[in-house]
């Protein structure tokens, strides 16, 4: 009989649980919905408790009908950034900032501030704080609601929450600690400076960070409570688990250099793993460390399948009509480029941007010709931060996922446009899938074993080579003219590239 191991990703929108067998194979899966607290001023808030109901409901779905006393370690993956607080008696003060809570913006550009601008940030802490990042929060709820503050003495991740919630340990791991900018990129280490900056040096903050676990140490071991309600051995072990991008790395298998995943859903993210840290000097770069041991240099874009899906929506089509459109048009759409910033965008950097269309003409301005601007636009953005994460480097091969890797002609866009194999992982959940080879990788650690994650990725990385493409050399030249021009209106019009 294999032995089992669990996966457990906490998103913004629910909570999914993936069982998988010691050869990668999905075997049970679960998912339940949370709610979200929004107001009009950019908060975005979730109760901890919702994850710790929607994790079980999803885990029983998981383990419906399964034998789990051979259950060996569970991993969880959570979304980056959020601020979980608790007091003196391990209970949440109130409900957890997110990662796209925006309320905090002043704050975020206060600590900067005070740590001495962009170029002063990368020098201390090797990274560079942006709304969103957990820093801002804990500055926020400090000036709004002191008295929270005054009572916080313990500050978690919403993974590093979960792994208490099934351990009654506190811990964290380089990887979701380096989203937090109050973490030391380069040595893996917590910064004390950024929070003596928040509580005037009373050492509040740093007392309450947790201690820092390696990637290939556990959490700890589930609580017995906990292997009742759901039927599980007392000794299954709990990794150390990361954010959700760090995990997505590991379920792709980009745990060692030269390959890249690109995540392309409604906002987009590109990382490719590196045994060193980031050189990028501008900022552009989210110079984040892995949760397998090195680092993970991240580019967010804000605007990704929702510009395209918009687009088709508006010409009375469907996603179903992308490969068409893409078929009947060219590299470079006759000229016609759209800026496609319908959110802002944080790559570049331009929060309060809209999007613009240009390059019109009568050759160019039909549906098809839209769609594929939408559709180039959105690839242009995430290339150049392809290239910004590889500083000069080749990708030998992209690992897709998401919405837009259903296409088969946007898949061989991206692959003509980048000179690169494009390769689809059979399992879509990513940081499910990379959450519970993390479990696997620390149980057969724990028994001796010399497993190296990348060898584990080997075997539980699956392809669909059905969805396999290989760049055409004879378009990537047009590609090239054509992501020049991109970049060329880009600075025109938004003073940037």
């Amino acid at each position: 009989m294999r032995d089992l191991y669990i996966g457990i990703d906490c998103g913004t929108q629910g909570t999914k649980a993936l069982l998988m067998d010691d050869h990668g194979n999905a075997v049970g899966s679960g998912y339940a919905a949370h709610a979200l607290i929004e107001r009009s001023n950019g908060a975005r808030e979730q109760d901890p408790s919702w994850w710790v109901e929607a994790l079980r409901t999803a885990l029983k779905q998981a383990l419906a009908g399964i034998d789990t006393s051979t259950v060996r370690a569970i991993g969880v993956s959570g979304q980056q950034h959020g601020l979980v607080v608790l007091d003196e008696h391990l209970q949440v003060i109130r409900p957890a900032k997110l990662w796209n809570d925006t309320e905090t913006a002043p704050q975020n550009a206060e600590i900067i501030a005070r740590l001495g601008g962009n170029a002063a940030c990368l020098q201390r802490i090797g990274i560079i704080p942006l709304t969103g990042y957990t820093v801002s929060k804990l500055l926020w709820l400090q000036q709004n609601e002191p008295e929270n503050f005054a009572r916080i003495r313990h500050i978690l991740l919403p993974h590093e929450y979960l792994n208490f919630w099934l351990t009654g340990q506190l811990c964290a791991e380089a990887g979701d600690a380096s989203g937090t900018a109050f973490f030391d990129v380069r040595s893996h280490e917590w910064s004390r400076e950024v929070l003596d900056l928040i509580d005037s040096g009373t050492g509040q903050l740093f007392s309450a960070l947790p201690a820092l676990v390696q990637a290939n140490e556990p959490a700890g071991t589930i609580l017995a409570s906990v292997a009742q309600e759901f039927g599980l051995p007392a000794d299954c072990l709990v990794s150390a688990g990361g954010g959700d991008n760090m995990m997505g790395a590991i379920g792709t298998g980009n745990v060692r250099e030269g390959i890249v995943t690109i995540s392309l859903g409604t906002s987009a993210t590109v990382y490719s793993f590196r045994d060193s840290p980031s050189q990028d000097v501008t900022g552009c770069v989210a110079p984040f460390c892995s949760s397998s041991g090195g680092w993970l240099p991240l580019v967010c874009t804000m605007n990704a399948t929702n510009v395209v899906t918009q687009t088709v929506s508006l010409l009375d089509r469907t996603v179903r009509d992308i490969d068409a459109a893409l078929a009947a048009t060219e590299p470079g759409c006759d000229g016609l480029t759209l800026l496609p910033f319908l959110n802002g965008e944080r790559t570049p950097d331009l929060p309060m941007a809209r999007g613009t269309l240009t390059g019109i003409a009568t050759s160019n301005f039909t549906p098809d010709h839209l769609i594929r601007a939408a559709v180039e636009g959105v690839s242009f953005g995430i290339l150049n931060g392809l290239e910004m994460i590889l500083e000069g480097k080749q990708s030998d091969r992209i690992r897709l996922i998401g919405g837009g890797a259903r296409s088969a002609a946007w898949r061989q866009l991206l692959a003509d446009a980048s000179g690169s194999t494009i390769e689809v992982p059979m399992e879509q959940e990513a940081g499910c899938l990379g959450a519970a080879m993390q479990a696997l990788y620390l149980h057969r650690t724990s028994l001796g074993h010399a497993d190296t994650l990348s060898e584990i990725a080997d075997l539980c990385v699956k392809l669909d080579t059905t969805k396999t493409v290989l760049p055409d050399p004879g378009r990537l030249a047009a590609y090239h003219e054509a992501r020049r021009t991109y970049n060329q209106r880009l600075r025109d019009f938004y003073g940037t590239a």
